[in-house]
């Protein structure tokens, strides 16, 4: 079986992302309480005692919440790096020593046939990463939580067949809204979070011929909308020469819906 995947929770209040290959079944962060984990895992039709070992990406306690309580009551492997496990220390309770592993950053490991690639992020986290995943020739790649789309990113990312892409806030609505200004800068700056806009310019150096699909994530609830995201990245995207809808489809994300199984 090739890759199949759900990105089962994506926004500021809590995110989470399945992906499969079969016999390994992953969950990459587990940023909802663990009951709420388990029911978006049922929405897709996955037993959550099936899964194989968690990623983590950083300590966030959007990306982190669900984490001690899912490790522990399935008896999960946790991979993360050193700095994120040093971060994480008090935030998930106790984790037995021999459910800990480490996932250095810009490194690879393969887990039932599905080789995994670590990659740095700019974010305010100890030591964020995030991955692509490739088996059999195809590749999904989970890209979030970031100030801004470095030149190494783009080449680790290309060429997806799908990609799951920040498009956190429209600039206009960030700047006119209620947050503190200081939050504001935190979010616009270089360790925030990317843009409608910087996603779609972002996007335009990565897709390829191979790429199906798009997955816009990590919507904030107070500075963007759905259709606002959606309507900003495919104006920039068509104006690039892209086939929206015909050959890329554009879709959703959503903070406590899982979106539907894909298979890659």
């Amino acid at each position: 079986m090739t890759l199949r995947f759900s990105v089962l929770a994506s926004g500021s209040t809590g995110n989470a992302f399945y992906i499969d290959s079969g016999d390994e079944k992953i969950l990459v962060d587990a940023g909802l309480s663990g009951k709420k984990m388990e029911g978006l895992l049922r929405q897709v039709d996955v037993d959550p005692a099936q899964l194989t070992r968690i990623l983590v990406t950083h300590e966030h306690s959007d990306h982190i919440k669900g984490l001690g309580i899912m490790a522990r009551r399935y008896k999960l492997p946790i991979y993360a790096n050193e700095k994120t496990w040093k971060a994480m220390d008090g935030q998930i309770g106790k984790v037995p020593l021999d459910q800990k592993f480490i996932f250095n950053m810009e490194a690879a490991q393969t887990f039932g046939g599905i080789d995994v690639e670590s990659f740095a992020v700019s974010h305010d986290a100890a030591e964020p990463m995030f991955f692509t995943f490739r088996k059999d020739g195809k590749k999904v790649a989970l890209v979030t939580d970031l100030g801004y789309v470095s030149e190494r990113i783009k080449k680790t990312v290309e060429g997806a067949d799908a990609f799951i892409f920040e498009s956190n806030h429209d600039v206009s609505m960030l700047r006119m809204g209620r947050y503190p200004w200081n939050v504001k800068r935190r979010i616009l700056g270089d360790s925030g979070h990317v843009s409608n806009e910087d996603c779609a310019y972002a996007l335009t150096d990565v897709i390829t011929d191979k790429t199906k699909r798009i997955y816009l994530a990590h919507l904030s609830l107070d500075n963007n909308m759905k259709d606002l995201a959606r309507m900003s990245v495919e104006n920039v995207l068509k104006e690039r020469g892209f086939e929206i809808g015909s050959r890329i489809e554009l879709h959703d994300t959503d903070p406590v819906e899982a979106t539907p199984i894909y298979t890659v």
